[in-house]
């Protein structure tokens, strides 16, 4: 189980490295900040998240799920970031449901992106 663990990470640091930095991506941009409640399934609290993206931190927008048994599984933030972006809109809000599995819908995500602009 172990080196399962150990080459899923290999293998996400890796696509983060292929992503490149969000300063040669997205050069206008100098700074994205997804605001998150986490919404998981049998669990009654939802939890907030925030992540920050600056121009140094690799553009590879895809949150973790937080559930224990989720399989391969996340919340992919690329599309919305990048359609932000090419429209120069500074925030969206909406929903996303973890792609992962072993249950369909087991968590979701109500977030609200902003992006700051240079």
């Amino acid at each position: 189980m172990n080196n399962k663990k150990n080459a899923a990470r290999a293998e996400r640091r890796q696509q983060k490295i292929d992503a490149g930095l969000v300063a040669a991506i997205f050069p206008e941009v100098s700074s994205i900040v997804i605001n998150m409640t986490y919404n998981q399934r049998g669990i009654k609290q939802s939890m907030p998240r925030i992540v920050n993206f600056f121009p140094s931190s690799y553009a590879f927008f895809t949150v973790e799920c937080l559930n224990k048994e989720c399989v391969e599984g996340g919340f992919d933030f690329t599309r919305i970031i990048s359609g932000m972006v090419g429209n120069r809109k500074a925030t969206s809000k909406g929903e996303l449901g973890c792609e992962g599995g072993p249950i369909a819908d087991h968590s979701d995500v109500v977030y609200e992106v902003a992006i700051q602009y240079s």
